[in-house]
Formats: structure tokens, sequence, C-alpha cells
């Protein structure tokens, strides 16, 4: 029978399931799917509003979300193919977890009466997607799919950010009576306690030695201005922690110093500290246990105020707490000169100054250098404004994927990705994504050969190198060839050797429409 025209169509669960996702505001759905997914994406094709992206494995499509996320403050969709596909992309799941990336999964499965038959990719899907996620459902009911969807939306957009995983069986997907659900109200966001308000101005008008440590939304470019207040009022020191999701910098921000990554280097830098105030921040902790070295990193006597957690409003937090103490409204801070481009063979310091001189305006820069990024940052702080992303959760593998979302995120900013030789090769695919949607994408390559990070931890620990040992950490013979590797996905691609001729082809690659990719000899 034919429906009425009072009454809308009848529509099959996955067709509800796009409306939903359209209806509740998602843009954009990055994507590796299979056979249990494919009347989702027939409703794709059917249904216009949500861009699809393909990414060549799961690892790369977490990724792109997380960049995505980090850079729009919007949720995108992933979907990805029953529970092994869920677990391809854990890692990057995992650093989104950690950025506070909102993500909504959409991770297909074994209809629900063929699954008791214990088919090849049958596994245990929830409590996979549990190890990474905030809110985790299994759709039961085509007509409560929209509904599931709508809860999965909500919950993603939590601040700070959340991930959320909708598993849906394929026949909830292609059964009829699929319901479309309105849109959800934003859940409200937790304020600030004034009672820790009043104890942080109270150490800053009372204590010396004190520590203003920003995080999460506090490294926004509105936040900064108040901590710029707040130190200008106090003198206070304020630093970053030391692995953000995404932290506004360059001229007219606060040339933070970022507690630095190893151990000794943290220890020996926050020896005077005897307050710290946290703002979307925890207390300076390390990365890994070594032999003999402590946990914390700050002093044991240091006293610890969290003034606000992710998930509150930290600008607001900020400009009470300067408004409190007395800070005038407005501060001028000076972030340097910016330096010129720097001649001869590639350092960290070197290519450090070569960003300051060379990132474009708006520009958006994701920091997979790994060890060569260690004494990297100080020489961007006068760089034109831009804004930085880290890996956060320290899974491998996140740069190139996340550079490519955050690129369709940016609408034509540039996206520098400085890239470690060797965790580029976990998700080299993001190459060909890159490609095939045009993106504005530098990639520069650091070559060195070996995975210089685990050679540095491996002294660390206090093991003794050997040939077996050396041998595993080299990424030599064969030596790999990124110049090849990127036209083979279909990205030009260069090779430097200095610093000097590297900010050259980063420069020619801005005036290119797509992505360029830049092997740089170390």
């Amino acid at each position: 029978m034919e429906n009425s025209p009072t009454q809308p169509p009848r529509m099959n669960g996955a067709e509800s399931l796009v409306h939903t996702l359209i209806g509740n505001g998602l843009k954009v759905c990055f994507a590796n799917p299979g056979t249990s997914e494919m009347h989702f994406v027939a409703a794709l094709d059917r249904i216009p509003g949500l861009r699809c992206i393909p990414g060549q494995q799961e690892n790369v499509v977490t990724g792109m979300a997380d960049g995505y996320g980090r850079v729009a403050r919007e949720p995108s969709v992933t979907l990805l193919h029953c529970g092994p596909g869920l677990a391809n992309g854990l890692a990057n799941l995992h650093n989104a977890r950690k950025a506070r990336s909102p993500v909504l999964n959409i991770v297909g499965d074994q209809a629900t009466y063929h699954a008791q038959y214990e088919p090849p990719l049958a596994m245990d899907t929830v409590k996979v997607a549990e190890t990474v996620s905030h809110w985790v459902r299994t759709a039961r009911d085509t007509a409560q799919l929209g509904a599931d969807a709508a809860e999965a939306v909500q919950a993603a957009r939590k601040a700070p950010g959340q991930i959320a995983t909708l598993i849906v069986p394929s026949d909830i997907s292609w059964n009829e009576g699929g319901v479309v659900a309105p849109r959800l109200p934003a859940l409200a966001v937790r304020p600030f306690d004034v009672a820790k308000l009043r104890a942080a101005a109270t150490i800053l008008k009372e204590k010396s030695n004190v520590l203003l440590l920003l995080g999460d939304e506090a490294l926004t470019h509105a936040a900064q201005q108040h901590a710029a207040r707040i130190q200008a009022k106090t003198g206070c020191r304020v630093m970053a922690e030391s692995i953000n999701g995404l932290q506004a910098r360059g001229t007219g921000r606060l040339p933070l110093e970022r507690v630095p990554y190893p151990a000794a280097m943290a220890i020996d830098r926050l020896k005077d500290v005897e307050h710290i105030i946290c703002v979307g921040s925890r207390p300076p902790v390390g990365f890994f246990a070594y032999p003999g070295v402590p946990s914390h990193h700050a002093p044991e006597t240091a006293s610890v105020t969290v003034l606000a957690q992710p998930g509150q409003d930290l600008v607001e937090a900020l400009d009470a707490l300067a408004q409190d103490i007395g800070a005038p409204r407005t501060t001028v801070f000076d972030t340097g000169r910016r330096p010129e481009v720097p001649h001869g063979a590639p350092s960290s310091e070197g290519f450090g100054a070569l960003l300051g001189a060379v990132i474009p305006d708006d520009a958006i820069v994701v920091d997979e250098a790994i060890t060569f990024g260690t004494f990297m940052f100080p020489g961007s702080y006068a760089a034109r404004p831009h804004d930085w992303m880290m890996v956060t959760g320290g899974a491998i593998g996140y740069g190139m994927p996340a550079a490519t979302g955050a690129a369709v995120a940016g609408k034509g900013r540039r996206v520098l990705n400085i890239q470690a030789d060797g965790s580029a090769m976990y998700t080299i695919q993001s190459l060909w994504t890159q490609a095939r949607e045009r993106l504005p994408v530098t990639t520069v390559i650091i070559n060195n050969r070996k995975y210089q990070i685990l050679i540095g931890e491996y002294y660390a620990v206090g093991a003794n190198p050997g040939p077996t040992a050396m041998n595993m950490l080299d990424l030599g013979n064969p030596d790999m060839d990124f110049v090849k590797m990127a036209r083979g996905f279909g990205v030009e691609a260069a090779r430097a050797t200095t610093l000097e001729d590297c900010a050259r082809l980063m420069q020619h690659s801005y005036k290119q429409p797509g992505p360029f990719l830049i092997e740089l000899m170390v």
C-alpha cells in the first residue's frame, strides 16, 4: 500500500540513522565500511548532508575524527566494520579520548539472529568499545535507532568532549520502521567552584613561587589573555602541560613553556615551585616510570589547588580569578622577534626557528616529531598566529590522520604535519585521503632512519645496549624512501637536506591547492 500524503515515507533503520545524524548537526563521516554497514552506506548515497571521506585503514579513520574534533570542537561520525574494525582504530581513539575530542563511532555488527552462530567477525564489540568510549550502546530496535543516535550525539558533545560508540547490528539497519529523532539539547557545563577560586586567589596574593599550570580549554586564545593578566598582576609563572590537544600560539598569545617531557628536565624546571594552581590540567607526572625517579615531577612539598577541571568553563574561571585579584582588563605581552630562516644541517632547535619563520597565518601544526621535537617548541613563540596539536595519548601513528581531519575541519587553513619517520609508517595511508580530498596539508617527514625516541628510553631505563637491541630500533637496511611513497599515494613530494631547502619547499607547498610532502634528511 502506498504512503498517504500526510504520513512520512517508510524508511529503514539506516535511513533513520542518517537523517537523525544530519538533523543533529553532524556534517562529516570518516569511513572504512564493510558488509555489515552496506545499508548505512546506501542511505548515505540517497540522503545528502554528510560529507563522506574514506580512509584506507581504521586507525586512519579514527585519527581523522580526532583531528577534526580538536579543530571543529564538534563530533564527526566514524563508520567502522564490526568489532575487529573498531579494534584496528583503538589507538587513535585512545589519543582522541586523552585529547577530549568529541567523536561518534558507528560500528556495524552481525545481525541479531546470526551472532549466535559465531561467524568469523563476531566478537564482544561492547567490551572493545568500552576501553576507549565514555558512552556505549548496542541498538536493539529499528524504531529506536534514531533515538539511540540522538543520544550518542548528545553524549559526544558533552563537555569537554567525549567518545560515543553506537553498535548497529545489520538487521537493525535493513529492517523497515525507522523513526527520525529530533536534536537533543546540549548538556549543561559544570560551573567552577567559587571556594576554589577564593583559595587560588589567596595563594596568588600571599604566596611566592606559584605556578599557574594550563591545559585543555585554558590554552585557547581567550583563556590565555586572562592568564596573562594574572601573571602581570602577581608575577606567577605560567606554563602549559607537557602534552596538549590544541594550543593557541604565536603573536598575540602567551609564549608558554611546556613542562618538559624528559623526567630529569621536568624535575629541574619545577624544582623551585611551591604552589601549583591547575586550570584544566593536573599536577605534572612522568610519561613513564624510571628506576629511582619520582612519578611526580614537582616537589613533594608543593601545594596543589585545582581552580577548574576540563568540562568546566575554564575561560570564565580564569577571568573570574583575574578579577578577584584586581588584574587590569588589558595586558600587553611580548612574544619576541620572529626569527629568520636558519641555514645549515637540520637540528631540533634549528627546525624550531624555521617554523617560527615560515608558519603561515592561522595554520594548524600537528606535531608528531617525537625526539626531534624536544627543543623545537620555543623557536615558534613569535610565529604568525597558529594552533598546535600533539599526540595526547602517546599512541604513535596519530600525526598524519589527525592532520587530515584537521584540514577537513579547517576549511582551507594550511595544516603543517611535523612527522617522525617511524610513526609515519603506522598510518601512511592518510596521504591517499589527503590527495583524494585535495587537502591543504604540508607534511615534513623527519627522516633519521631510527626509532630515536626508543633509543633514548632504552638508556633511560638503565638497559645496556647491544647489537640485537640496536638492530630492533634501526629503520634502515633498507632505507625508506618517503618521496616515492608519497608519489605512490598521489601526493607531490621532494627531499631536503638543509634547513633553508626545507623552508623553501614549505613556502612552495603553501601555494599548492593540495597536499605536499617534504622528506627532511636528518
